[in-house]
């Protein structure tokens, strides 16, 4: 549950480098909370909380995906791909789950050594 409270807390940040790990954990948490609330709103018959709960995550949905990218050595531009339907989000999906660099990139050391040290 961490993963996720760190992504929060780590609201809009956009630069540096997240782990496969904390993406991974968040998109985990967000979906098992997003249908969780899908039933919720089914059984009110509204749609009020898991809109509320979609703007929300999305400033750290997209912090998050731009520093896992940054861990790739991709520019967090490449989140565009997603807007080319189909293709676009497979091969966003394949940049998201690459291992990440071990060497330090132009968006910072890798977070991989930098919580272990």
């Amino acid at each position: 549950m961490h993963w996720y409270v760190d992504v929060l807390k780590k609201y809009a940040v956009f630069d540096g480098r997240a782990r496969r790990q904390e993406f991974w954990m968040f998109t985990l948490f967000s979906l098992i909370i997003s249908i969780v609330l899908a039933i919720v709103d089914n059984a009110m018959d509204s749609m009020v909380l898991g809109l509320v709960y979609s703007l929300a995550v999305l400033l750290p949905s997209l912090g998050v995906t731009v520093r896992r990218l940054h861990d790739t050595g991709k520019s967090g531009w490449f989140v565009l791909l997603c807007l080319i339907p189909l293709v676009g989000g497979i091969i966003l999906i394949v940049f998201l789950a690459t291992e990440g660099r071990p060497e330090q990139n132009q968006y910072g050391a890798n977070p991989k050594y930098a919580q272990a040290a």
